[in-house]
């Protein structure tokens, strides 16, 4: 296997040192090149009209080697195509080059280079190539409309991936062919250009026009396109009860619910549980009060550092989970439900439930249901404890960093003994914090 990599480096090596030295030597790019084609463009337009099929095949196949070898220059090219064939001619012949050169590169890329990147890649591109083989037309085509990377970079990404030949070559020519219509077309009027005050004419004003106004037309065209089918089989309300519904009253549901209140939106907030989610409740703010308390733990140990009597300090631990309890109470009053509705925010609470891309069903306490419609809707539910099936885990009895908070406040002394399942921030503050308090 190794063997045949080898001699595939080889065999490509050697066509691009080739390809290489006869591009450098021969100077290949200064017939590529702008002014080339402007100085000579009478003398081309005259052989051109001699034998209009015989220079049509040549400037076909130049075209396809300077796609498929991704030898720069393939803009001046399709410029030349309008300035010699015209727009329809011109079109057709470039569509099909630039397609066939871009399937060749994309076919040598792939012999070369697929195989290998995908044996030793192939935990990290596993996502990639699922996306690929759901959507992989879709990304293609906005690559191609949206010109955010050049076409030679997308013909080698994309012959790393599993997308079919087959459709890499039909969406390339689909994708490619507005902008080689703009190109080319803008090549007709180059073609004119035979004093100064031809660049200002209205024709080439056109011709830089469609340029410019391409990328933001394509833009908005791919937009369209994924709208339509994100929402395809929807029925979008005529109108709306609110202009944005929240789903989830943490840390990212409440800065939203409070940015759109702030501009004069009309919100919806809906919370199950409790006000201020995770970080409130759970997380930053009760991890961090103590973290405060385990750090003043510690330095007591290491107070000799400071130039004081190091000693082991008496943790009070129900008094510090008493501290713990009595921060979140101080913080509760700027997440509180009170103060969103001065705010402008309207809360519900209740369960919520998606019933299409603009109505959320609420289902409140008392099992009342109401449904609601919005133009947008941000999902902030935020995440539960993950509890791994560990067998005669549910015997012995665990916390999760949700539970944890209640049950330990019930305790006179700190767990003598503690197992932390997982290395992520919760994990690390709990395992430093709990071991400087003598766990």
């Amino acid at each position: 296997m190794r063997r045949t990599y080898i001699a595939k480096i080889a065999v490509v090596l050697s066509l691009g040192a080739v390809g290489l030295i006869a591009f450098t030597q021969l100077e290949l790019g200064s017939y590529l090149s702008f002014e080339n084609l402007t100085e000579h463009r009478v003398a081309l337009e005259s052989r051109v009209s001699q034998s209009p099929w015989t220079y049509a095949a040549m400037f076909f196949v130049i075209y396809v080697l300077v796609a498929a070898a991704s030898i720069p220059g393939a803009t001046v090219m399709t410029l030349a195509g309008g300035a010699l064939f015209g727009l329809a001619a011109g079109g057709l012949i470039v569509s099909f080059a630039s397609t066939i050169g871009a399937t060749c590169a994309f076919m040598i890329s792939r012999y070369l280079l697929r195989d290998t990147i995908q044996r030793r890649f192939s935990n990290k591109l596993r996502l990639i190539n699922e996306g690929i083989k759901r959507d992989g037309a879709l990304y293609l085509l906005t690559l191609r409309l949206v010109p955010l990377l050049p076409f030679f970079v997308i013909n080698v990404l994309m012959s790393l991936t599993p997308l079919p030949a087959r459709r890499f070559y039909w969406v390339s020519q689909i994708g490619m062919l507005p902008g080689t219509l703009v190109y080319v077309n803008a090549g007709t009027q180059l073609a004119q250009i035979s004093r100064p005050a031809d660049i200002v004419s209205p024709g080439m004003l056109a011709a830089f026009a469609l340029l410019a106004i391409f990328p933001w037309a394509a833009r908005s065209g791919v937009r369209r396109i994924k709208e339509r089918r994100m929402y395809a089989g929807w029925t979008r309300p005529k109108s709306f009860d609110r202009n944005l519904i929240v789903i989830g009253a943490g840390a990212a549901g409440l800065v939203s619910a409070y940015i759109a209140a702030a501009v004069r939106a009309k919100v919806t907030l809906i919370e199950q549980h409790k006000m201020g989610g995770d970080c409130l409740n759970y997380g930053c703010v009760p991890s961090k009060a103590l973290i405060r308390t385990a750090k003043l733990a510690h330095q007591f140990r290491h107070a000799n550092r400071y130039g004081l009597m190091s000693r082991a300090p008496e943790v009070n631990f129900p008094a510090t989970m008493k501290r713990v309890s009595e921060v979140i109470r101080q913080i509760e009053p700027h997440d509180s439900v009170e103060r969103y509705t001065k705010l402008g925010v309207e809360v519900q609470r209740g369960h919520a439930k998606l019933c299409d891309p603009w109505t959320v069903e609420i289902t409140h306490d008392d099992g009342q249901r109401q449904q609601l419609t919005a133009r947008g809707i941000v999902i902030a539910a935020g995440a539960r404890p993950f509890v791994p099936p560990l067998p005669g885990l549910e015997d012995i009895g665990y916390v999760t960093s949700d539970t944890l908070w209640e049950t330990f406040s019930r305790l006179e002394v700190a767990p003598r003994r503690l197992v932390v399942l997982g290395g992520g921030p919760i994990g690390c503050e709990l395992a430093q914090c709990f071991a400087r308090l003598g766990s």
